[in-house]
């Protein structure tokens, strides 16, 4: 299979899932200036919606969104269960939820931050961020989302929280989400995805990661360093 990405984009998510569970997938990158991939292909008729990330099965079937495509590999795979409870279960469905609310409620308000199209409206959407965060911050009673077992939602959640240095967004307010943070950041099957990426730890004790370009543009303090 392959996996079009974007270095610390949300296409980070499926990319762990698929190191957590030993899943081998072609990573292809992809240049969103002019949404060419690395292998020459135009992503545009891969996805025309322009943005990672896109799955492209063995037999050549697409498959895009990123929760829905770490969904599909976790049922894909032999030990699957770990990261995305059985079918039919309240477990299931809980994974299911906090992906809803993470893709609506955090993924998307965010990624408008970079967009200097919604710079007028980000005081509004910097407070519902924070509101959010409150929120999740308090249902954490675990190592992670659903308790001690890391799901798919760890993986998307995780992502996520990774851009709030690039929002102003400072996570030591929330101790629950900056151990969160830690914590994921620590598994080594993550850190395989974070090195794969080529994606380096700055700042706050190190759970935050970036490309270098990042890190350079935005003059980030601290010594970069892969994880």
């Amino acid at each position: 299979m392959k996996l079009y990405m974007r270095a610390a984009a949300c296409s980070l998510s499926p990319h762990i899932v698929c190191r957590e569970l030993g899943i081998d997938v072609e990573l292809i990158a992809v240049d969103p200036a002019n949404h060419r991939a690395e292998n020459g292909n135009d992503y545009l008729s891969i996805n025309g919606n322009g943005y990672v990330p896109a799955l492209i099965l063995d037999d050549g079937k697409v498959l895009t969104e990123g929760p829905v495509i770490a969904q599909f590999l976790a049922e894909t795979a032999p030990e699957g269960t770990s990261m995305l409870p059985a079918a039919g279960t309240f477990e299931r469905s809980q994974v299911q939820s906090y992906l809803n609310f993470i893709s609506s409620e955090l993924h998307k308000p965010m990624v408008m931050f970079f967009d200097a199209a919604y710079g007028g409206a980000h005081e509004s959407i910097h407070a519902l961020i924070l509101k959010r965060l409150e929120w999740l911050n308090k249902r954490m009673k675990g190592a992670y989302l659903t308790g001690e077992n890391f799901t798919v939602a760890d993986a998307y959640l995780f992502v996520c929280l990774n851009w709030s240095p690039w929002i102003a967004i400072d996570l030591r307010q929330w101790p629950a989400l900056s151990a969160f943070m830690k914590r994921v950041g620590e598994r080594p099957r993550v850190r395989e995805a974070l090195r794969a990426e080529q994606l380096l730890a700055f700042e706050q004790d190190g759970v935050f990661f970036a490309p270098e370009v990042y890190l350079a543009a935005a003059n980030r303090t601290g010594t970069p360093v892969l994880p």
